[in-house]
């Protein structure tokens, strides 16, 4: 086999176990942002985790020498990239888990893949091979069987927050692809994480006023260091590995398993019952998943 093809289908192989590392990360954030939200508000939850995370990344990488430079004509676009991905999404999903069930908020803010794959067709110019299609089309399937029943009776605001949240964040992967960025995950990860801490350390004194973190349960304590430490620094160190090894469809089409992560924990934990539109849609979006993590054919494309 050509070393080129060797070196392809080893990156290939690389992004897929970082899809299933990344998967347990943000899949039991949720499960940890439920157990959080009794004790801590929204905003300051969301700062003190970005923090958190923030904190981790530019640990390590002192610790292990790595150099965060940021470009100068790059700096724009790693802030634009922190506040749709990190700054609005956690904000806006601390929100829709406040006034709905975890398990329906993961799954309507996991449609990103649908407005990701739509945005890079048009932006990026990026093919939708035989399994992005059969993905796409999974995806579109399981999220309509799971939101349907919940639009019967009017919007419930819940499914606004999340919605946003998901279009948002498929905004940001796309732009980062978009405008070319150069810069190396750990460093477009630690950036936008300070930049995304500083617009919510705004927010939370506008809204909250000065955070307080204390007296906290064993619970809400280990939930707030979880999602600081794993949840935000390690989870987006790795996901924006994993957008610069695949297409943004790929990539974008392989978080679909954070939300059966998402939905067994939170089904197992916070006991939440699933409906039988629930585990039709899960099983259509497990489908989407497993299509593009066992595919071969999930390697970057190149825009035209």
């Amino acid at each position: 086999m050509p070393q080129g093809q060797t070196g392809g289908r080893n990156a290939i192989g690389t992004a897929q176990l970082l899809v299933v590392l990344l998967a347990f990360c943000w899949g039991l954030v949720w499960v940890a942002t439920a157990f959080a939200l009794h004790e801590v508000k929204p905003w300051t939850l969301r700062t003190t985790c970005i923090g958190i995370g923030a904190a981790t990344l530019f640990i390590v990488a002192r610790l292990a020498g790595f150099d965060l430079t940021v470009p100068r004509r790059e700096r724009i676009h790693v802030m634009v990239g922190g506040f749709f991905n990190i700054a609005a999404f956690h904000v806006l999903t601390a929100f829709a888990q406040l006034n709905g069930a975890t398990s329906r908020t993961i799954v309507i803010t996991y449609s990103m893949p649908i407005w990701a794959t739509l945005l890079s067709v048009v932006l990026l110019h990026e093919r939708l091979d035989r399994s992005r299609i059969l993905a796409f089309s999974l995806c579109v399937a399981g999220i309509g069987v799971l939101v349907w029943p919940l639009f019967a009776n009017g919007v419930p605001v819940f499914a606004l927050y999340s919605l946003t949240a998901a279009v948002g964040w498929a905004f940001a992967i796309v732009y980062m692809k978009w405008m070319r960025v150069t810069v190396p995950p750990l460093a477009n990860a630690a950036w936008q994480l300070l930049f995304s801490f500083g617009i919510l350390s705004i927010g939370t004194l506008a809204f909250e006023g000065v955070p307080r973190l204390w007296p906290l349960s064993t619970p809400a304590l280990v939930a707030v260091l979880y999602i600081g430490i794993l949840g935000v620094g390690l989870a987006h160190f790795l996901f924006w590995s994993i957008v610069g090894r695949l297409s943004t469809v790929a990539a974008a089409l392989g978080m679909l398993l954070v939300p059966v992560v998402g939905v067994i924990s939170s089904t197992i934990v916070l006991g939440e019952r699933p409906t039988t539109p629930d585990i039709v849609g899960f099983a259509l979006i497990f489908a989407a998943a497993a299509s593009v993590l066992l595919w071969p054919t999930v390697g970057p494309t190149a825009p035209e």
